[in-house]
């Protein structure tokens, strides 16, 4: 833990709140400049998971009925009860079925001051065969197409919720610093061990990894990385994601992924884990 925890409420749209504990940071290392004198190393210790959509916002829809929001929300709270069985913090942007805007999202992120954000979404196309894991971080330019389609459709949802986003240009307004960070790189990182885990699963299909202007990536101050866990508009896809073994495949995948990213993390920042012992920084 890197200080105290309070809990911060956030009020949402439809009169609902959102109660999210929050720690109180004590300084931190920057990814590439040692820790402040005194200050704890830079450990990957905290995860923010971001159940797409919710409220009023559904997301996408299946041929049988089934909601984007709904699935997103199972595999979030899957994957955040192995995280914390595994010893680290997790932040849930949702963890009801709540309207969440962009500005929230992003608060809730940022001020957990968390080492990784991971956002969870169900694809959507007008071809039921359409199907595949995809896995996103973010650009100012979509990589394709395909991927700024799925990029629109998801950013939709802000701009149906409040008519803009931040009242300007979100892409100008937000992205700011962030394709000159470090934080591309972790992203593009974890996106593809992510990507890789969830192709794994049953020879899942591949979509490949790419990069397009996502809103909910674009403000938030850690690596950040977007996953479309299947096409919930074809009628496999759908089934398959509906099950609770499938759920659990995928939460699986995503815990490994975030360990791994978190080993890498750590090595990077000269933190030993348990079980390990960083070289000294002078050579042997």
């Amino acid at each position: 833990m890197r200080g105290a925890v309070h809990q911060k409420i956030w009020k949402c749209g439809n009169g609902a709140a959102i109660v999210a504990l929050v720690a109180l940071a004590s300084p931190k290392a920057t990814a590439t400049g040692p820790a402040a004198a005194g200050a704890a190393p830079d450990r990957f210790d905290r995860v923010v998971i971001d159940a797409g959509h919710g409220g009023d916002d559904q997301g996408a829809g299946g041929p049988q009925g089934l909601l984007e929001k709904n699935i997103v929300l199972d595999v979030a709270r899957r994957l955040a009860t192995r995280l914390r069985d595994d010893g680290l913090e997790v932040v849930m942007t949702r963890d009801g079925d709540q309207a969440v805007s962009l500005e929230q999202r992003a608060a809730v992120a940022n001020e957990s001051h968390g080492e990784l954000f991971l956002s969870i979404h169900a694809n959507a196309a007008p071809s039921p065969k359409a199907r595949g894991i995809e896995t996103f971080f973010v650009s100012l330019h979509a990589s394709d197409e395909a991927a700024q389609r799925v990029a629109t459709r998801e950013n939709s949802a802000f701009r149906s919720a409040t008519g803009s986003v931040g009242g300007t240009d979100p892409v100008a307004a937000i992205l700011g610093d962030l394709t000159a960070s470090e934080h591309l790189a972790e992203s593009n990182e974890f996106a593809r061990l992510a990507h890789e885990a969830l192709a794994a699963i049953d020879r899942h299909p591949s979509r490949g990894v790419k990069q397009a202007p996502f809103y909910v990536l674009m403000g938030v101050q850690m690596p950040a990385t977007l996953v479309e866990i299947g096409f919930i508009t074809n009628p496999q896809e759908e089934r398959a994601l509906g099950s609770k073994v499938r759920q659990e495949q995928i939460a699986d995948a995503l815990a490994r992924a975030v360990h791994e990213f978190g080993r890498r993390y750590d090595a990077r920042h000269g933190v030993a884990r348990q079980g390990e012992r960083t070289a000294p920084s002078g050579g042997s």
